[in-house]
């Protein structure tokens, strides 16, 4: 019998615990799901979540304003919110082996980021201090994710183009970041660049530094530049 257990856990077939949460780390029911929700005390993915409701929500907002933004505009300021939120995570917590959002409009799934980390410990040390953030005017709700294979997280009918249930599918819709982006962030192991900002991002920095001006040592700048990410709803 604890065999047979064992061997079905997590899946459809088992009646005590939510094969959804299991697999994907939410679930459509939240609390009022009948099948319990067992949360880690370790792994190696952070998800928190829909931090990324404001990336979607830009092109309703200044739609209301008559300003209309182009799918190219749209992607870049996905890839900037991404490659922020990655590069912080490797230079805070630790080295990233994967980052993915979710393009669900579900409630327990959009916006929702899922970040995996080399080390469990690392993971850990990301939950402590995001419950302690704001982003975009609200606090962050970070918590340790069941998920250990994405494969198995996605709709593999989206994937393919054929899901029929559109932005509300319980599987997560992952929305994808530019190949350049992505040659970027995940070539600089090869290259054996550890944990250093994009040329972009420096380019960016200089740039902000510039229009702030003098006055100040460094720590100081870097806690006005930590006041002002959580003001505006960056990391």
């Amino acid at each position: 019998m604890a065999e047979y257990l064992a061997s079905i856990f997590g899946t459809e077939k088992d009646k005590v615990n939510c094969s959804f949460y299991f697999k994907i780390g939410a679930c459509r029911h939240g609390d009022r799901c009948s099948r319990l929700h067992n949360k880690p005390t370790f792994s190696q993915v952070t998800s928190f979540f829909s931090v990324l409701k404001h990336v979607r929500n830009a092109k309703y907002e200044w739609s209301k304003f008559n300003c209309a933004i182009s799918d190219m505009e749209m992607q870049e300021h996905y890839d900037e919110f991404f490659e922020e939120v990655f590069t912080e995570m490797e230079e805070k917590y630790g080295e990233v082996e994967e980052m993915n959002v979710c393009d669900n409009l579900g409630d327990h799934l959009v916006g929702n980021v899922y970040v995996k980390f080399r080390y469990e410990e690392d993971a850990e040390k990301a939950v402590i201090d995001l419950n302690n953030r704001w982003f975009n005017g609200q606090p962050i709700h970070a918590e340790l994710s069941p998920v250990t294979d994405f494969r198995e997280a996605c709709c593999r009918q989206y994937e393919m183009g054929e899901c029929t249930r559109g932005g509300f599918c319980n599987f997560m819709h992952l929305k994808p970041i530019s190949r350049e982006l992505r040659r970027e962030l995940y070539g600089r192991r090869r290259k054996g660049r550890h944990r250093t900002r994009s040329r972009s991002r420096e380019r960016r920095s200089r740039s902000r530094d510039r229009g702030r001006g003098g006055g100040g040592g460094r720590g100081d700048h870097e806690r006005r530049r930590s006041r002002d990410r959580e003001r505006s709803g960056r990391f």
